[in-house]
C-alpha cells in the first residue's frame, strides 16, 4: 500500500478519551448510513451515503485516547471509473495532547493524488473531520442527518 494520502489536523479543548469517544461514534459525524459498529478491536461496520458510496470497514488498530485505524475491505464509489481504489485503503486517527489541547491528526492512507477520487476524496474528508468531527467532539451533538 501507498504511503501517500488525505490528511489533515486540527486542535480541540477536549480530553484525548473524549476525542477517541467522538471518532468510534461513527454515526455521530460521517453522515449516512452506518450499520455495525467502530467501537473495539475486529469491530466492523459499513458506510451508505445515497448511491454514490458503499463502504466496508475493519479496526485494525484500536488504542483508547491514542489511534483509531480503519482497514476499507471493501468500497463501491459510484462517481469514479475505479470503484473499488479504496479497497486495502486504511483510515487512521492519531491523537496527542498539545499543551492544554488535543490534537487530531487524520489520514486516509493510500489513496494518493493518482487516484481519480482524491480531490473530491479530500474535499469530502476535509469537510468531514474540520466540520462534523470537530463539532461533535466540540459540543457532544450528533450531526444531523441530510434528507
Amino acid at each position: 500500500m501507498s504511503t501517500q494520502g488525505i490528511t489533515t489536523t486540527f486542535s480541540v479543548d477536549k480530553s484525548p478519551k473524549e476525542v477517541f469517544d467522538a471518532i468510534n461514534d461513527v454515526g455521530g459525524w460521517w453522515a449516512g448510513d452506518i450499520a455495525g459498529s467502530a467501537d473495539k478491536l475486529g469491530s466492523e461496520f459499513t458506510y451508505r451515503y445515497k448511491n454514490l458510496h458503499v463502504s466496508k470497514q475493519r479496526v485494525t488498530e484500536f488504542v483508547p485516547g491514542k489511534r483509531v485505524v480503519w482497514l476499507v475491505l471493501e468500497s463501491s464509489l459510484n462517481f469514479v471509473k475505479d470503484k473499488d481504489e479504496w479497497n486495502g485503503t486504511k483510515i487512521v486517527f492519531d491523537i496527542a495532547k498539545r499543551g492544554d489541547k488535543t490534537e487530531v491528526k487524520f489520514t486516509h492512507a493510500g489513496l494518493g493524488p493518482h487516484h481519480e477520487c482524491y480531490r473530491g476524496c479530500s474535499s469530502a474528508w476535509s469537510s468531514l473531520i474540520n466540520g462534523s468531527l470537530r463539532e461533535l467532539i466540540a459540543t457532544g451533538e450528533r450531526a444531523k442527518e441530510e434528507s
